[in-house]
């Protein structure tokens, strides 16, 4: 079928957005990277791009396929990485991690940032997903460990609980929720909602508490995921149920985010492929990462039990963060 310097064309193709940037990404001539792109295409059997005025574009099914032939060529790298680190005698410091975005903004950071000074020759590819399916993390992806909201169940990965949040109302600074030290659920309701989508906890939580206290969510806008929620709130659209997690990572200054007076838990967890030995750099990592979510968790609950906690200066401290103290026996 197809070979690694199809692949690598197609992705200096998409990286450059064109083919003469693809050709000097991989150092050979235009020609050439169009000739490996068309044999790929052949090879296939459908069509991985437009073709308008000389100019390629990926099809939706080329967009399909290249996502998957990234994590192939991944996989690919980290062996040449490995290789190379074996003939020269050192140590394979490097790490794949896969993770939600939000947790790639307020956790990774300070961790990688402590792992870097510990061990000089430490790299790590951080890989972000809005959504981590297990099955297709199973199947699909080439990692060393991941961070993620659980519930995250299959036998071949190993999951380990981490820390739990707490989902918070978001709203505008000018918002009149803001003036309140907790917000229930009837003031909630009374608002334009903005709502992630039906499979989520934060959905699901909501629609319990309004079974049980037989009140009836009238959502306004919806969106796939947290981010995107937030940043519709941002916008004066509404209030919303948010992971605090993901409120630091949205980059708005004017958001507010106050405590929930009904429950509805959000469990973080690391996760491990089963099917391969963890390496020590791996635990260390592992270990970084779950003391500094632990730690945020921490000013978190810490900030929200006073009044109006100052996001811009919680996403500050977050990325200026030291090192995780080291854990007490």
């Amino acid at each position: 079928m197809h070979n690694l310097r199809s692949l690598d064309a197609l992705r200096a193709f998409v990286d450059g957005g064109s083919v003469s940037q693809a050709a000097i990404r991989l150092g050979r001539t235009q020609p050439q990277v169009g000739r490996l792109l068309a044999a790929l295409e052949a090879d296939l059997g459908f069509r991985l791009f437009h073709r308008e005025n000389r100019r390629l574009t990926l099809t939706a099914e080329g967009l399909r396929f290249y996502r998957q032939a990234e994590r192939v060529l991944a996989g690919h790298d980290g062996l040449q990485r490995l290789a190379a680190g074996i003939r020269d005698g050192r140590s394979d410091s490097h790490l794949r991690v896969l993770t939600a975005p939000q947790v790639a903004s307020v956790v990774l950071g300070p961790a990688l940032r402590t792992m870097a000074a510990r061990v000089p020759d430490f790299t790590a590819l951080v890989d972000t997903r809005i959504r981590l399916d297990a099955e297709t993390v199973v199947e699909q992806e080439h990692f060393d460990l991941g961070v993620t909201v659980l519930p995250l169940a299959h036998p071949k990965l190993k999951v380990e609980p981490v820390c739990a949040l707490e989902a918070v109302v978001v709203m505008r600074r000018d918002h009149e929720l803001a003036q309140l030290r907790q917000v229930g659920l009837p003031d909630l309701l009374a608002h334009d909602l903005v709502v992630t989508h039906e499979r989520s906890l934060l959905r699901q939580g909501l629609e319990r508490h309004c079974r049980e206290a037989g009140l009836t969510p009238r959502p306004r806008f919806e969106a796939s995921n947290g981010v995107v929620v937030c940043q519709l709130v941002a916008q004066g659209l509404g209030v919303a149920l948010a992971d605090p997690f993901v409120v630091l990572s949205t980059p708005a200054p004017h958001l507010a985010m106050r405590p929930f007076a009904c429950s509805i838990p959000i469990p973080y967890g690391l996760f491990f492929p089963a099917w391969q030995p963890r390496p020590d750099i791996v635990d260390q990592f592992a270990v970084l990462v779950a003391e500094t979510a632990r730690r945020e968790a921490a000013a978190l609950r810490r900030s929200l039990r006073r009044r109006g906690p100052d996001i811009a200066a919680m996403r500050r401290a977050a990325e200026t963060a030291g090192p995780p103290e080291e854990p007490h026996e």
